[in-house]
């Protein structure tokens, strides 16, 4: 999630050394990033994967492409990795949401909006844009992988198999506090704080200095080990709380407005509480703060397991967790 707005200047320095660069990830893969960072999004989709039902996990399976050896979370982070180039530029601001300064509250029609004011370009509205092109999804014919010509549906799986990556990818997003942040500070970019000893903007620290920590200090730097306590946590000592997350109102999915008010209500009470320009922040700002990131990435898991337990339902119903 490391996020740096791109500006129409940027836009327009982009060399032709970028095509080359779509080239090669499309042959080999996406490129391992160091980096609600890369690590946040592996741990949303981690989460997630166990608590699909079986024919949401064989339809994420059939789009994901060869390389991905049948794993979502590797992939989840490649909508930030393909953000700079030329092709994928126009999804810059669909990465995040920014409210009115100070008011910490979110909606729909006043917020979801590009810097050009073109609406739905937010997070929220590619939530919605990506969760409708998945309901598109038919199950593959046994010839699918075998037609010598390729048919319209294997051409509409590539569409749906860059639809589910963006779709994880915002899922986890939406859930980081300053993803929802105020206009005036960028969610946070333009705070520059200390981190301990290291100098950071704070956006980056909700992003990646958070998991980079408690990974580091409580798990031995094993991020596995990290993720799986916070999935352990999700199907006992939070089941209940899970199943409450995993709701949407009125049963009408998906749902990421609510997810949106969440977090601008938490990156007022918790974020940019004590985080002046200037400031250190040290343990006691890490230690009161991990449990809402800690839950965040758990929520993100739950919500998009439900949501693509969904949306490849085969009666277009409500599956809940494959708990």
């Amino acid at each position: 999630m490391d996020c740096r707005r791109v500006s129409a200047l940027e836009l327009l320095l982009v060399s032709g050394g970028v095509m080359l660069m779509l080239l090669l990830l499309l042959v080999h893969g996406p490129a391992p990033v160091a980096a609600w960072g890369a690590d946040g999004h592996h741990m949303t989709c981690h989460i997630a994967e166990p608590l699909l039902t079986p024919t949401a996990a064989a339809a994420v399976k059939s789009l994901l492409p060869e390389y991905a050896n049948g794993s979502l979370a590797p992939l989840c982070s490649w909508p930030d990795e393909i953000r700079w180039m030329w092709k994928w530029m126009w999804t810059s601001p669909l990465h995040y949401i920014d409210t009115p300064d100070f008011l910490c509250n979110y909606k729909y029609e006043r917020d979801c909006h590009d810097e050009l004011f073109h609406m739905d370009m937010c997070v929220a509205g590619a939530i919605n844009n990506y969760s409708s092109q998945l309901l598109g999804y038919k199950a593959p014919s046994a010839n699918f992988k075998t037609d010598a010509v390729p048919s319209e549906h294997e051409k509409n799986a590539y569409n749906l198999t860059e639809a589910l990556l963006f779709l994880a990818h915002y899922v986890g997003d939406i859930h980081q506090p300053l993803h929802v942040g105020f206009t005036g500070d960028l969610g946070g970019n333009t705070i520059m704080v200390h981190w301990y000893t290291r100098k950071y903007n704070l956006h980056h620290i909700w992003d990646s200095e958070f998991i980079f920590r408690a990974r580091d200090q409580f798990f031995g730097g094993d991020l596995t080990a990290l993720t799986e306590a916070i999935y352990l946590n999700v199907t006992t000592n939070w089941l209940e709380d899970s199943l409450k997350w995993a709701q949407c109102p009125s049963n009408s999915y998906p749902c990421p407005d609510p997810y949106a008010e969440e977090s601008i209500s938490l990156a007022c009470k918790y974020a940019y509480r004590n985080a002046t320009p200037g400031s250190t922040l040290k343990d006691e700002y890490f230690l009161s703060r991990w449990p809402i990131v800690e839950r965040r990435l758990a929520q993100g898991g739950v919500r998009l397991a439900t949501l693509l337990n969904y949306l490849f339902s085969e009666d277009g119903t409500s599956q809940g967790l494959a708990i």
